[in-house]
């Protein structure tokens, strides 16, 4: 796939202004969570760190030698793993090379993820200093059995310290992300998460599906099965969610983000302008999405790649001088269409009937769930019901999951 990869990034060439995304993948964390499954390394050794950096660096230079120095940059997301596990002298090198081989616009949405149990009053303001201005936090659940149990033990006091800490450092926007769906979650407790998430009165929410997978993630074995709520248990957390975030005022957008009503994501869908790249949603719709580091996802043009997930191996091609992809997919013009549509159906929960029709068979699939009231049908289009969002998972999955291919929320087609 590197060939097409390369060739893609040279078609950048011909459209030179256009907006363009960064991913920025840190592969590091100093502990396992058993949830998790994100593709990480565990390691407490800083010699290991920068020889990572220095493979980015050399990522970004192959780039850079297909698409130009200083290229504008208006989204810039760096993600992990843990970015922060990262050192104050790392973590400025990481951006110093990102701003050595592109140009970040002065109004550029700029994002890093966090653990509160990394973070510091000093790394804060570093990265306020480094640029950012919108950080997440990884809450998951404030309950202390459900905290012992995905082995991610950390207090409300620190969450709360930490959260206020990004406040004064002067973040713009501060999200925190939940996941539902893990070992003795109860709705009791769940609630409990929820009131005191909302105390501290975040700007947007996550609340993620928790997908036991262990086949895939082997450390999940360490979860026991017995303590999982059921399908119908796990959905009744979710609708809590839904319904304690709704009665505070804030927006439920797309499947599983939670904003205030003044947020630009919010307004996007409302005017049925909400876009989600390979990054996750955006009112801005950035469709070049360039990926760095280890499993990293990127699109370019009808080409979606995703990056080796092994860090070694990831390391390894590019010391050959190779792009590091280890699979991707160029799509055609009927998975292109296909794709735009169930994305804008995903995004502001409609349909034109114009663009339905390059749904073909899905079409027919989709219509099928106005039987069950989760989709309405009109000559005008399709619009998803209140009742159909809560699946929205599914409606918009469809055969072969071309729309979030390679999130890690989203499994890869085999046949890709």
């Amino acid at each position: 796939m590197s060939p097409q990869y390369a060739q893609a990034l040279q078609g950048l060439c011909q459209h030179a202004d256009g907006p363009l995304a960064i991913y920025v993948h840190v592969p590091f964390c100093h502990v396992r969570c058993l949830y998790c499954a994100c593709d990480t390394t565990v390691t407490h050794s800083l010699e290991k760190v920068d020889q990572y950096l220095d493979a980015l660096e050399r990522e970004m230079d192959m780039v850079i030698d297909h698409i130009g120095q200083g290229r504008r940059v208006t989204q810039l997301h760096v993600g992990g793993g843990t970015p922060n596990h990262l050192n104050e002298p790392q973590l400025a090198r990481l951006m110093e090379i990102v701003e050595q081989h592109f140009k970040l616009s002065s109004d550029a949405c700029t994002s890093i993820e966090c653990n509160p149990r990394r973070a510091s009053v000093g790394q804060m303001e570093l990265l306020y200093g480094l640029g950012f201005r919108r950080i997440s936090f990884g809450v998951q659940d404030l309950d202390n059995d459900v905290q012992r149990a995905i082995g991610r033990v950390q207090s409300l006091n620190m969450v709360r310290d930490v959260f206020l800490t990004a406040r004064e450092a002067g973040f713009e926007s501060i999200s925190l992300d939940l996941v539902y769906g893990l070992p003795f979650q109860t709705l009791k407790g769940f609630q409990a998460t929820l009131d005191q998430v909302l105390e501290l009165g975040p700007d947007r929410v996550a609340c993620f599906s928790y997908a036991h997978d262990p086949s895939s993630k082997p450390h999940q074995h360490a979860i026991n099965t017995a303590h999982l709520p059921s399908p119908s248990d796990k959905l009744a957390l979710f609708h809590g969610a839904v319904r304690a975030f709704s009665e505070a005022g804030y927006r439920w957008v797309g499947l599983d983000v939670f904003v205030r009503e003044d947020d630009e994501l919010f307004v996007a869908q409302e005017k049925g302008q909400l876009y989600r790249n390979a990054i996750g949603y955006t009112s801005r719709p950035i469709k070049q999405v360039i990926a760095f580091g280890p499993s990293g996802v990127g699109e370019i043009g009808d080409v979606l790649v995703r990056n080796e997930p092994d860090l070694k191996l990831w390391q390894k091609r590019l010391n050959n001088g190779e792009l590091p992809v280890a699979r991707g997919h160029s799509m055609s013009e009927a998975d292109r269409k296909r794709r735009d549509a169930i994305l804008y159906l995903m995004c502001n929960l409609q349909l034109p009937a114009s663009s339905a029709v390059d749904l073909d068979e899905e079409y027919e699939r989709l219509c099928k769930g106005a039987e069950h009231g989760l989709i309405e049908v009109s000559d005008t289009g399709i619009r998803v019901t209140d009742e159909g969002r809560y699946l929205l998972h599914g409606l918009c999955g469809g055969r072969d999951e071309l729309v979030n291919w390679g999130s890690s929320q989203w499994r890869f087609n085999a046949a890709l």
